[in-house]
């Protein structure tokens, strides 16, 4: 019993660490992601996005 005891937490502390990295990609590095392709397809002069996304012409 003691041995899946140990596998388990294992698994818990591998599931807690991805979704660490997860949220901190989410928090730090996807905003600046998105800005910059917001900003690229907005310098193309064609479209404009904004904030949420929308794309028009």
């Amino acid at each position: 019993m003691k041995e899946a005891t140990g596998e388990l937490n294992v698994t818990v502390i591998t599931v807690v660490a991805i979704a660490a990295v997860a949220a901190l990609f989410m928090m730090f590095l996807y905003p600046r992601i998105k800005n910059n392709i917001v900003n690229s397809v907005n310098n193309t002069g064609n479209y404009k996005v904004d904030k949420y996304g929308n794309i028009s012409t």
